[in-house]
Protein backbone atom coordinates (compact mmCIF):
# COMPACT_ATOMS: atom_id res chain seq x y z
CA UNK A 1 0.00 0.00 0.00
CA UNK A 2 1.57 3.53 -0.76
CA UNK A 3 0.76 7.06 0.15
CA UNK A 4 -0.79 7.63 -3.02
CA UNK A 5 -3.32 5.44 -3.28
CA UNK A 6 -4.40 6.75 0.63
CA UNK A 7 -4.15 10.13 -1.09
CA UNK A 8 -6.84 8.76 -3.86
CA UNK A 9 -9.45 7.25 -1.25
CA UNK A 10 -9.22 10.41 0.89
CA UNK A 11 -9.42 12.75 -2.47
CA UNK A 12 -12.81 10.37 -3.77
CA UNK A 13 -14.34 10.43 0.25
CA UNK A 14 -13.83 14.13 0.29
CA UNK A 15 -15.23 15.06 -3.45
CA UNK A 16 -17.74 12.28 -3.41
CA UNK A 17 -16.89 11.67 -7.27
CA UNK A 18 -14.76 9.61 -9.16
CA UNK A 19 -14.82 11.68 -11.59
CA UNK A 20 -13.24 14.54 -9.45
CA UNK A 21 -10.73 12.61 -7.69
CA UNK A 22 -9.08 11.02 -10.87
CA UNK A 23 -9.01 14.64 -11.96
CA UNK A 24 -7.16 15.71 -8.59
CA UNK A 25 -4.80 12.83 -8.93
CA UNK A 26 -4.60 13.09 -12.93
CA UNK A 27 -5.34 10.09 -13.35
CA UNK A 28 -8.96 7.94 -14.52
CA UNK A 29 -12.03 7.06 -13.30
CA UNK A 30 -10.90 3.71 -13.94
CA UNK A 31 -7.92 4.25 -11.95
CA UNK A 32 -9.63 5.67 -9.16
CA UNK A 33 -12.13 2.11 -8.81
CA UNK A 34 -9.37 0.19 -9.06
CA UNK A 35 -7.13 1.89 -6.37
CA UNK A 36 -10.29 1.56 -3.69
CA UNK A 37 -10.34 -2.12 -4.87
CA UNK A 38 -7.11 -2.85 -3.88
CA UNK A 39 -7.60 -1.00 -0.52
CA UNK A 40 -10.77 -3.22 0.02
CA UNK A 41 -8.61 -6.24 -0.94
CA UNK A 42 -5.68 -5.07 1.59
CA UNK A 43 -8.25 -4.11 4.38
CA UNK A 44 -10.97 -6.88 3.43
CA UNK A 45 -13.85 -4.77 3.94
CA UNK A 46 -16.20 -3.31 1.54
CA UNK A 47 -15.24 0.74 2.05
CA UNK A 48 -17.64 2.22 -0.92
CA UNK A 49 -21.41 1.57 -1.33
CA UNK A 50 -21.51 1.37 -4.84
CA UNK A 51 -25.17 0.19 -4.86
CA UNK A 52 -26.76 3.41 -4.39
CA UNK A 53 -27.22 6.59 -6.69
CA UNK A 54 -25.98 9.05 -3.92
CA UNK A 55 -21.87 8.47 -3.19
CA UNK A 56 -21.43 7.01 0.88
CA UNK A 57 -18.31 5.44 2.38
CA UNK A 58 -19.17 2.32 4.44
CA UNK A 59 -18.57 2.35 8.33
CA UNK A 60 -15.49 1.07 7.70
CA UNK A 61 -14.68 3.11 4.60
CA UNK A 62 -15.47 5.55 7.37
CA UNK A 63 -12.54 4.40 9.94
CA UNK A 64 -10.21 4.43 6.85
CA UNK A 65 -10.65 7.48 5.25
CA UNK A 66 -10.34 8.77 9.23
CA UNK A 67 -6.93 7.11 9.74
CA UNK A 68 -5.55 7.74 6.24
CA UNK A 69 -6.09 11.45 6.25
CA UNK A 70 -4.23 11.81 9.45
CA UNK A 71 -1.41 9.48 7.86
CA UNK A 72 -1.03 12.14 4.76
CA UNK A 73 -1.40 15.11 6.74
CA UNK A 74 1.77 13.55 9.01
CA UNK A 75 3.33 13.05 5.84
CA UNK A 76 2.64 16.09 4.72
CA UNK A 77 4.14 18.06 7.57
CA UNK A 78 7.38 15.93 7.50
CA UNK A 79 7.71 17.28 3.95
CA UNK A 80 7.07 20.46 4.82
CA UNK A 81 9.29 20.31 7.36
CA UNK A 82 12.38 18.70 5.65
CA UNK A 83 11.76 21.45 3.02
CA UNK A 84 11.84 24.27 5.56
CA UNK A 85 14.87 22.79 6.92
CA UNK A 86 16.54 22.99 3.52
CA UNK A 87 15.13 26.67 2.66
CA UNK A 88 13.85 24.84 -0.38
CA UNK A 89 10.44 26.47 -1.78
CA UNK A 90 9.48 23.70 -4.57
CA UNK A 91 6.53 21.65 -5.70
CA UNK A 92 3.65 23.36 -7.12
CA UNK A 93 0.68 25.76 -6.13
CA UNK A 94 -2.60 25.05 -7.52
CA UNK A 95 -5.13 28.32 -7.33
CA UNK A 96 -8.41 28.91 -8.27
CA UNK A 97 -9.08 32.83 -8.16
CA UNK A 98 -12.28 34.78 -8.88
CA UNK A 99 -12.35 36.62 -11.80
CA UNK A 100 -11.71 40.40 -10.88
CA UNK A 101 -8.58 39.18 -8.75
CA UNK A 102 -7.56 36.80 -11.40
CA UNK A 103 -7.33 39.08 -13.88
CA UNK A 104 -6.80 42.70 -12.16
CA UNK A 105 -4.79 41.96 -8.90
CA UNK A 106 -3.02 39.05 -9.24
CA UNK A 107 -0.66 39.13 -11.91
CA UNK A 108 2.09 41.28 -10.89
CA UNK A 109 1.70 39.18 -7.69
CA UNK A 110 2.70 36.18 -9.98
CA UNK A 111 5.48 37.29 -12.16
CA UNK A 112 7.57 38.45 -8.85
CA UNK A 113 6.68 34.95 -7.45
CA UNK A 114 7.97 33.29 -10.26
CA UNK A 115 10.87 35.93 -10.67
CA UNK A 116 12.36 34.78 -6.85
CA UNK A 117 11.03 31.01 -7.28
CA UNK A 118 11.30 29.71 -10.29
CA UNK A 119 11.35 26.22 -9.72
CA UNK A 120 7.88 26.40 -8.28
CA UNK A 121 4.85 25.38 -10.44
CA UNK A 122 2.03 27.85 -10.05
CA UNK A 123 -0.80 27.09 -11.84
CA UNK A 124 -3.80 29.71 -11.45
CA UNK A 125 -7.75 28.73 -12.46
CA UNK A 126 -10.62 31.72 -13.14
CA UNK A 127 -13.62 30.61 -11.59
CA UNK A 128 -16.85 32.04 -9.67
CA UNK A 129 -16.68 32.79 -5.63
CA UNK A 130 -18.79 29.15 -5.47
CA UNK A 131 -16.41 27.37 -7.88
CA UNK A 132 -13.59 28.51 -5.88
CA UNK A 133 -14.67 27.97 -2.65
CA UNK A 134 -15.51 24.19 -3.91
CA UNK A 135 -12.49 23.20 -5.56
CA UNK A 136 -10.56 24.31 -2.06
CA UNK A 137 -12.80 21.94 -0.33
CA UNK A 138 -12.41 18.95 -2.94
CA UNK A 139 -8.79 19.47 -2.87
CA UNK A 140 -8.99 20.30 -6.29
CA UNK A 141 -7.06 23.34 -5.67
CA UNK A 142 -4.52 24.09 -2.61
CA UNK A 143 -5.50 28.07 -2.47
CA UNK A 144 -8.80 29.93 -3.37
CA UNK A 145 -8.51 33.70 -4.05
CA UNK A 146 -11.80 35.73 -3.54
CA UNK A 147 -13.63 39.03 -2.29
CA UNK A 148 -15.28 39.17 0.77
CA UNK A 149 -14.29 35.50 2.26
CA UNK A 150 -16.93 34.41 4.21
CA UNK A 151 -16.78 32.13 7.47
CA UNK A 152 -16.62 28.42 6.61
CA UNK A 153 -16.10 25.68 8.77
CA UNK A 154 -14.50 23.84 6.25
CA UNK A 155 -12.09 26.67 5.45
CA UNK A 156 -9.11 28.60 6.99
CA UNK A 157 -9.11 32.39 6.04
CA UNK A 158 -6.23 34.43 5.16
CA UNK A 159 -7.41 38.18 5.24
CA UNK A 160 -5.14 40.11 2.46
CA UNK A 161 -5.37 43.70 1.08
CA UNK A 162 -8.34 45.94 0.98
CA UNK A 163 -9.19 47.39 -2.07
CA UNK A 164 -10.85 50.71 -2.29
CA UNK A 165 -14.79 50.85 -3.79
CA UNK A 166 -15.36 53.78 -6.50
CA UNK A 167 -18.41 54.57 -9.13
CA UNK A 168 -17.43 53.34 -12.21
CA UNK A 169 -19.40 55.13 -15.17
CA UNK A 170 -18.82 56.43 -18.89
CA UNK A 171 -16.72 59.28 -18.75
CA UNK A 172 -19.48 61.41 -20.62
CA UNK A 173 -21.74 60.59 -17.38
CA UNK A 174 -22.90 63.54 -15.50
CA UNK A 175 -21.36 61.57 -12.11
CA UNK A 176 -17.70 61.60 -14.31
CA UNK A 177 -16.68 65.23 -13.71
CA UNK A 178 -17.11 64.94 -9.81
CA UNK A 179 -14.05 64.05 -7.82
CA UNK A 180 -16.48 62.59 -4.88
CA UNK A 181 -19.90 61.55 -4.46
CA UNK A 182 -22.04 60.58 -1.54
CA UNK A 183 -23.41 57.03 -1.61
CA UNK A 184 -27.00 58.20 -0.61
CA UNK A 185 -27.03 60.69 -3.77
CA UNK A 186 -26.59 57.55 -6.11
CA UNK A 187 -30.37 56.56 -5.49
CA UNK A 188 -32.33 56.23 -8.65
CA UNK A 189 -29.91 55.66 -10.96
CA UNK A 190 -29.21 52.71 -13.35
CA UNK A 191 -27.31 50.38 -11.80
CA UNK A 192 -24.71 47.31 -13.95
CA UNK A 193 -24.56 44.82 -11.71
CA UNK A 194 -23.18 41.11 -10.52
CA UNK A 195 -25.54 38.60 -10.08
CA UNK A 196 -27.47 38.74 -6.77
CA UNK A 197 -25.96 35.79 -5.29
CA UNK A 198 -22.36 37.18 -5.86
CA UNK A 199 -20.45 38.19 -2.34
CA UNK A 200 -19.24 41.74 -4.00
CA UNK A 201 -23.25 42.22 -5.35
CA UNK A 202 -24.33 41.35 -1.71
CA UNK A 203 -21.40 43.72 0.30
CA UNK A 204 -22.83 46.76 -2.68
CA UNK A 205 -26.18 45.91 -1.96
CA UNK A 206 -25.33 46.47 1.74
CA UNK A 207 -23.42 49.77 1.38
CA UNK A 208 -26.14 51.07 -0.62
CA UNK A 209 -29.11 50.02 1.42
CA UNK A 210 -26.95 51.38 4.61
CA UNK A 211 -27.24 54.91 2.91
CA UNK A 212 -30.65 54.27 1.88
CA UNK A 213 -29.67 54.68 -2.13
CA UNK A 214 -32.34 52.81 -4.24
CA UNK A 215 -31.05 52.22 -7.48
CA UNK A 216 -32.07 50.33 -10.28
CA UNK A 217 -30.45 47.17 -11.25
CA UNK A 218 -30.53 47.18 -14.97
CA UNK A 219 -27.99 44.67 -16.06
CA UNK A 220 -26.66 41.75 -13.82
CA UNK A 221 -23.32 39.68 -14.83
CA UNK A 222 -21.86 37.18 -13.65
CA UNK A 223 -18.29 37.86 -14.10
CA UNK A 224 -16.30 41.96 -14.16
CA UNK A 225 -15.03 41.73 -17.79
CA UNK A 226 -18.50 41.75 -19.25
CA UNK A 227 -20.09 43.94 -16.23
CA UNK A 228 -17.34 46.86 -17.65
CA UNK A 229 -17.84 46.36 -21.29
CA UNK A 230 -21.73 47.01 -20.70
CA UNK A 231 -20.82 50.43 -18.52
CA UNK A 232 -18.10 51.41 -21.00
CA UNK A 233 -21.48 51.44 -23.81
CA UNK A 234 -23.11 53.54 -21.19
CA UNK A 235 -26.18 51.21 -20.06
CA UNK A 236 -24.99 52.38 -16.62
CA UNK A 237 -23.10 52.86 -13.77
CA UNK A 238 -21.29 50.41 -10.75
CA UNK A 239 -19.36 49.98 -7.90
CA UNK A 240 -16.06 48.39 -8.00
CA UNK A 241 -12.89 47.71 -6.98
CA UNK A 242 -10.58 50.27 -8.27
CA UNK A 243 -7.86 47.85 -8.95
CA UNK A 244 -10.35 46.37 -11.57
CA UNK A 245 -11.02 49.30 -14.19
CA UNK A 246 -7.27 50.98 -13.82
CA UNK A 247 -6.28 49.96 -17.17
CA UNK A 248 -9.91 51.26 -18.38
CA UNK A 249 -9.21 54.66 -16.70
CA UNK A 250 -6.00 55.10 -18.09
CA UNK A 251 -7.33 54.64 -21.37
CA UNK A 252 -9.96 56.67 -20.43
CA UNK A 253 -13.07 54.61 -21.63
CA UNK A 254 -14.19 54.42 -17.75
CA UNK A 255 -14.46 57.37 -14.98
CA UNK A 256 -13.72 56.42 -11.28
CA UNK A 257 -15.44 58.57 -8.87
CA UNK A 258 -14.59 58.50 -5.15
CA UNK A 259 -17.59 57.52 -2.51
CA UNK A 260 -17.70 59.12 0.25
CA UNK A 261 -16.63 57.13 3.88
CA UNK A 262 -14.30 55.40 1.17
CA UNK A 263 -15.82 51.71 1.53
CA UNK A 264 -13.54 49.02 0.89
CA UNK A 265 -13.24 45.24 -0.83
CA UNK A 266 -11.70 43.28 1.44
CA UNK A 267 -9.55 40.23 -0.18
CA UNK A 268 -8.75 36.62 0.90
CA UNK A 269 -7.23 33.70 0.87
CA UNK A 270 -9.05 30.40 1.50
CA UNK A 271 -7.50 26.76 2.21
CA UNK A 272 -9.30 23.50 3.64
CA UNK A 273 -9.22 23.31 7.08
CA UNK A 274 -6.27 21.29 8.23
CA UNK A 275 -4.22 21.46 4.88
CA UNK A 276 -0.75 21.68 5.61
CA UNK A 277 0.49 24.04 3.97
CA UNK A 278 4.16 23.47 1.92
CA UNK A 279 6.63 26.18 2.11
CA UNK A 280 5.69 27.26 -1.73
CA UNK A 281 2.20 28.06 -0.39
CA UNK A 282 3.23 29.67 2.55
CA UNK A 283 5.53 32.16 0.80
CA UNK A 284 2.88 32.81 -2.06
CA UNK A 285 0.11 33.66 0.53
CA UNK A 286 2.25 35.19 2.32
CA UNK A 287 3.63 37.70 -0.39
CA UNK A 288 -0.37 38.52 -1.56
CA UNK A 289 -0.47 40.24 1.58
CA UNK A 290 2.19 42.81 0.67
CA UNK A 291 1.33 45.85 -1.42
CA UNK A 292 3.43 45.99 -5.04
Amino acid sequence: MQFESLKVFCDLAESESFSKAARINGVTQSAVSQTVSALEKQFKSLLVERSKKNFRLTAEGDVVYDYAKRILQGYGAIQSKLQELKHEIAGEVRVAAVYSIGLHDLPPYVKRFLKDHPTVKLHIQLRREDKAHEDVISNLVDVGLVAYPTHDPQVDVVLLRKDPLVLACHPLHPLAKLKMIKIKQLGGQKFVSFEPDMPTRKAVDRILKDQGAKVEHVLEFDNIETLKRAVENGAGVAILGEETIRQEVAHHTLAAVRLEGNPMRQLGAIYKKGKVLSPAMKVFIALLKEDL
